[in-house]
């Protein structure tokens, strides 16, 4: 058995530059369904009822958290890869190398 969720969101766009950076603001949340098993909805309910807050503004909180500490960049953190000789030189070594398709694809 599932449960059909609707979820509103206002996590717009990825954008990718040098980071993806997470925009927030004035833009039109946009809806989505999300097929959720019955125990996994439980979960969100009991969590969001917890926070006391709507379920579709936990499951977007969680969602962003996650991107945050798993996907982003913060600027210290760029900022020290930036200020790194070694680890920049070995980076423009390897893009060199990979656009004279020197070297083997290990997976």
């Amino acid at each position: 058995m599932y449960a059909v969720l609707n979820v509103s969101t206002d996590l717009n766009t990825l954008e990718r530059k040098e980071t993806i950076n997470i925009h927030r603001g004035s833009f039109m949340s946009k809806t989505i369904t999300l097929r959720l098993s019955e125990e996994t909805y439980k979960v969100f309910r009991k969590l969001a009822d917890r926070d006391n807050r709507p379920i579709s503004n936990f499951i977007e909180t969680a969602v962003k958290r996650f991107i945050e500490h798993n996907v982003l960049v913060d600027e210290f953190e760029m900022e020290e890869i930036r200020n790194n000789k070694d680890l920049n030189k070995s980076l423009k070594s390897g893009l060199a190398d990979m656009k004279s398709k020197k070297g083997r694809l290990i997976e």
